[in-house]
């Protein structure tokens, strides 16, 4: 079999999951890699090997005949750079958020169209064999017919994550109801087999806007200040990137469209990093404890508290970074470029979490008054139904899908 020729675009933390595409003479390699800072090209032979092409400037990669790139860099350049690729007829592989706007991500989706260049957009909690146990329950009638899912977002270590670098200035990511919520959002979408379109928000910086110590961090990535053992309790941290302008709580009400309705909220000021999902149906209530090496539980009789849950399931993390998940839509990513293979991902409902989104950040910011979601242009839905079908769907997508 023929390798696979691939680039990466941007050497930092997120690049990680491209080494799993490092495989010669095993179905793909990276050939070539870019980042603007020296340091991190400088890591790119020991890598991915002395072959390696390594560049400045992304749009020397064009040329380079790659059969299929990672975009990997900070998410207000996604745009710009998907974009590139996808003209230059080279499968992308854009890492979510898909944009930092509802219409950067029509842009891309539009310029994927046109050119007929594959679309792959690295939403990889979909793998996450914790969602993905959550979603075979519901599939198989656990709960009867979804009508309401929160999700509640722990990120502990958000301090250090987030407000640090380029994340906590609202110019490279709107805010982290995109940056980071874009998951989440679309893991509720997927379980309720629905989109949002109507949101209302409610947040602000409620801990690290009062912390005044500030500093750049040029040429560093986020383990090179991560020390959880130190940064604690969060007015702890020093060292907060110079803009400082995201919110650190947020909390949004979704109505979906298929009468359902759902709620997300997300602080970044807890002390632990995980996330709990609740799916309520017709039959039945089911909820996850833990996030990677996990269990759900699903309560289908009438009780008062109990924890004895009717059904439970372990779901232990598979090998691999994030639970397994980043080795999946690696291989994902290289199957759909070989052959179309249909992927668990879209890049419609990638763009349909951002809107989401970016609508209730909008609602936030406006003090909670309520925002319609905008849908997607229904001919770039039916190209992308055609092209690039998703596996799993569930009974409720397909008659939605149907129905468009």
């Amino acid at each position: 079999m023929t390798d696979v020729r691939l680039g990466v675009v941007g050497l930092g933390v997120r690049s990680a999951l491209a080494e799993y595409a490092h495989r010669p003479g095993a179905g793909s390699r990276i050939v070539a890699a870019c980042d603007s800072h020296q340091l991190r090209r400088e890591s790119a032979v020991a890598r991915y090997g002395p072959d390696v092409r390594v560049l400045a400037d992304y749009r020397a990669l064009l040329d380079a005949e790659l059969d299929g790139v990672f975009v990997v860099t900070p998410d207000h350049t996604h745009e710009e750079i998907a974009v590139a690729f996808l003209e230059a007829g080279i499968a992308t592989f854009v890492e979510k958020p898909l944009a930092i706007t509802t219409a950067g991500c029509d842009r891309i989706l539009d310029a994927a169209l046109r050119s007929g260049t594959r679309l792959y957009v690295g939403h990889n909690m979909r793998h996450m064999p914790v969602v993905r146990a959550m979603r075979d329950l519901i599939q198989r009638g656990a709960v009867g017919q979804v009508k309401a899912i929160w999700c509640r977002h722990f990120v502990g270590h958000g301090g250090d994550f987030y407000f640090k670098d380029w994340h906590a200035d609202r110019r490279n990511t709107t805010g982290l109801l995109v940056q980071k919520g874009v998951h989440d959002i679309d893991v509720i979408h997927w379980l309720a087999g629905a989109t949002t379109r109507r949101v209302t928000a409610l947040g602000g910086l409620s801990v690290y806007g009062d912390i005044t110590d500030r500093a750049g961090r040029d040429g560093q990535v986020m383990t090179d200040w991560w020390k959880p053992e130190e940064n604690w309790p969060p007015l702890a941290q020093r060292g907060l990137h110079p803009v400082v302008d995201v919110e650190d709580l947020s909390m949004m009400l979704m109505q979906l469209d298929d009468g359902g309705f759902a709620s997300y909220q997300q602080c970044h000021f807890t002390p632990d990093y995980w996330r709990n999902y609740t799916v309520i149906g017709t039959e039945g209530r089911l909820e996850n404890f833990g996030d990677e090496d996990a269990v759900v539980k699903v309560w289908q009789r009438r009780s008062d508290y109990r924890d004895d849950a009717d059904l439970v399931v372990p779901v232990p993390a598979e090998d691999g970074t994030h639970a397994g998940t980043d080795p999946r839509i690696v291989n994902e990513f290289v199957r759909f470029i070989r052959d179309g293979a249909p992927t668990m991902t879209s890049p419609i409902a990638a763009r349909d979490a951002v809107a989401a989104a970016c609508a209730a950040t909008a609602s936030l910011r406006a003090g909670g008054h309520p925002i319609d979601v905008p849908r997607p242009d229904p001919a770039v839905e039916r190209y992308f139904a055609s092209v690039q079908p998703t596996n799993q769907s569930s009974p409720t997508e397909k008659a939605h899908d149907a129905g468009r």
